[in-house]
């Protein structure tokens, strides 16, 4: 397991610093942050101070080197909307974006284990048609259509949740839904066509043929081994839990980060953005190597190195 971390760990490395120069060169090709920093009555010789003081002046190479000096301590530079480091004001959004990716998923959890077992214990049946046609129209609804819905029926005609905010769970309700449903219709299709191959093998008819009940067959034996997908594919959901949020937040006015970049992309704050950036590809890497540890714990067979 040693070597495994070691390993995962040195190829955070090219991975990371490939990050930072997609993110520093988008930044220089987005536009001129001395003209969106300044005012229309700025003079020539305001704009070449300000030019300076941001090192603007310089090759973009030596821009680039006090760039990565600066990532590797943290500071990504100060917003020139909230007036202090990017960074922590970055991570002071993440527990709201948490928490909705954590109700999100739950939800989709809920949703597509039932739906993918049901699909494929009574393939072909009623409930297989329901559970696919479920899933592929889970798939096809766009988060800004499904949220905008949920509104106007739930909150607006039948006053169940609020509309916008954070702060109660009835808040975090049709959020988590919204966010949730395009997940679900992902992991249930890939649960029932897992299943159904598991279902197929010979140490399934085995089992059946020993006499062991049926749930125990489904539940212990053919569930527990098509989790490895699933675990994979929840944690590749990751990206699209942050991605959905951009919009899902925008659309609840929930205070995570997904609304904050949104704000920062239209006010071009762009230091906001390349620390958000950076956070968001670092979960994501993070998210992908606790799913290869956690297959390897789920199969034996699959061995750390």
């Amino acid at each position: 397991m040693r070597q495994f971390f070691v390993k995962s760990i040195m190829q955070f490395i090219p991975v990371l610093f490939l990050i930072s120069l997609i993110v520093f060169l988008l930044v220089h090709v987005s536009g001129d942050p001395v003209t969106l920093m300044l005012p229309d009555t700025a003079t020539d010789e305001d704009r070449r101070a300000l030019t300076a003081a941001l090192g603007l002046d310089q090759p973009l190479y030596v821009q680039y080197f006090k760039f990565m000096a600066q990532l590797v301590q943290g500071d990504f530079g100060n917003s020139f909307r909230y007036h202090q480091p990017a960074l922590p004001i970055v991570l002071d959004r993440l527990p709201a974006t948490f928490e909705l990716a954590a109700a999100a998923m739950l939800v989709a959890t809920v949703i597509a284990i039932p739906l993918g077992i049901i699909s494929a214990t009574k393939r072909n049946s009623f409930w297989d048609v329901f559970a696919t046609g479920a899933a592929v129209l889970g798939k096809a609804m766009p988060h800004f259509w499904l949220g905008i819905m949920f509104i106007l029926l739930f909150s607006v005609n039948l006053g169940m949740f609020p509309v916008s905010g954070r702060g109660t769970l009835l808040h975090l309700v049709l959020p988590a839904v919204t966010l949730g449903t395009g997940i679900a219709a992902e992991m249930t299709r890939l649960i029932r066509s897992s299943m159904l191959e598991i279902l197929g093998q010979d140490y399934i008819r085995t089992a059946r043929s020993k006499g062991v009940a049926e749930k125990l067959v489904i539940y212990k034996h053919a569930f527990r081994n098509s989790l490895i997908p699933v675990v994979t594919i929840m944690a590749l959901q990751i990206s699209t839990l942050i991605s959905g949020a951009l919009i899902t937040e925008t659309i609840y006015a929930w205070p995570g980060m997904g609304q904050l970049i949104i704000q920062a992309v239209n006010t071009r704050d762009m230091a906001i953005v390349q620390a958000a950036v950076f956070v968001i590809a670092f979960l994501v890497i993070l998210s992908n190597m606790l799913a290869d540890l956690v297959y390897r714990l789920l199969d034996p067979r699959i061995k750390f190195n």
